[in-house]
């Protein structure tokens, strides 16, 4: 029994407290917005107890994730990878759309368990992280020449129009922007980039006539000034942008019966309704947290003695600042509305409990890379 005692107090010692504190804060500001809903007769007790119960899910999964070797897990990609994409290519054919935005965007991102609904996306973001991290520790010091570039091009695209042909362009750009973040950490050549660049720049009117949709279309259209549309396109852009500068110094508070309404702002605008119950106080609480969150990605990724626990460390830290970017960005009014949850702070099961499995990783990194500066 003293054997168990010391073995748990020795796994505690070796986790990032500090990490799992942030998170934790986190989640604990959307539980509280999530109780508001409940309080105020805008949603069941279900979403609350949904909520709750992925981040308790979440929390085990990270802690046993952090367990395991991150090498161990980044070598598994013939398990993972292909249960992901597998999970993925069947809501071609049986997947069901989202709620609210998500189900006017038509896309099948989802399937349905009878119980609850999942998005394999999400699991999908994890793998790809851990399979393009050992890609690129294996071939760092050729990432330059053109064959191992291309090879990596294919390997990000792979994923990326997986999930675009779902419908779901969002998730789509979270994918691409890990690609991105990671191989310009991994020392990708001015050169190359500028090459990317243009690139992007001549085939963007192709994405914009051949495939963006008519609804993603008028979302560009109306992001900045959805005055313009606020009966149709700019509703809820128009109304988010008025419910979080309502909440003034420190907000109407989580039981007030005049709140203004906002389309999905339990989840994808949950930042707007950060700002209408919490104010000021609440929404820079919240961007500090996020800010807190990615900067000890950052340091942890510093510490690994390895390209793969840095690459791993990265992904996730490139997935956590761009879907904070885009998410508040969309409330905001500078970026038009994609779908992209604010990590641990909007409602879903999927996204929560994978927000908490990407820190697993990072505890991985943290803790294994820990115990061998130990015995240095």
């Amino acid at each position: 029994m003293n054997k168990v005692f010391a073995s748990i107090k020795e796994f505690i010692r070796s986790l990032d407290k500090t990490l799992l504190l942030i998170c934790l804060s986190c989640s604990s500001i959307s539980m509280v917005c999530l109780y508001s809903f409940y309080a105020t007769g805008q949603k069941t007790f279900r979403v609350l107890l949904i909520q709750g119960i992925a981040i308790a899910l979440g929390i085990v999964a990270a802690l046993i994730i952090s367990m395991i070797n991150y090498e161990t897990m980044a070598k598994l990609w013939k398990i993972h990878a292909p249960i992901a994409i597998g999970l993925v290519v069947l809501t071609y054919f049986i997947g069901v759309g989202g709620a609210g935005e998500s189900a006017l965007a038509d896309d099948k991102a989802w399937l349905d368990l009878g119980f609850i609904t999942i998005q394999p996306a999400e699991l999908l973001k994890l793998s790809f992280i851990f399979t393009f991290s050992l890609h690129l520790s294996k071939v760092k010091e050729q990432i330059n020449q053109l064959r191992p570039f291309l090879l990596l091009c294919l390997h990000g695209a792979v994923p990326t129009v997986l999930v675009m042909l779902q419908g779901d362009f969002g998730t789509a750009l979270v994918v691409f922007a890990i690609f991105v973040f990671m191989m310009f950490v991994a020392g990708l050549s001015i050169r190359l980039i500028a090459v990317s660049l243009v690139a992007a720049i001549a085939v963007a009117p192709l994405i914009w006539f051949f495939i963006l949709p008519d609804y993603l279309q008028k979302r560009f259209l109306v992001a900045w000034h959805p005055e313009i549309d606020k009966l149709d396109k700019g509703m809820q852009q128009y109304t988010g942008r008025i419910a979080i500068g309502s909440g003034g110094l420190f907000g109407r508070g989580i039981a007030s019966d005049n709140l203004f309404y906002v389309t999905e702002s339990h989840n994808d605008f949950i930042f707007s309704y950060i700002g209408q119950v919490l104010g000021f106080v609440g929404t820079i609480t919240t961007l500090l947290l996020i800010t807190f969150l990615c900067v000890k990605i950052l340091l942890n990724s510093k510490m690994s003695k390895d390209n793969l626990g840095t690459f791993i460390c990265i992904g996730v830290f490139s997935m956590f600042l761009f879907q904070a970017v885009i998410n508040i960005g969309m409330v905001l009014c500078v970026i038009p509305v994609i779908g992209i949850t604010l990590p641990f702070f909007s409602a879903g099961g999927t996204s929560v409990t994978i927000s908490y499995m990407a820190i697993g990783m990072v505890l991985s990194v943290y803790r294994h890379n820990k115990k061998d500066m130990m015995f240095d």
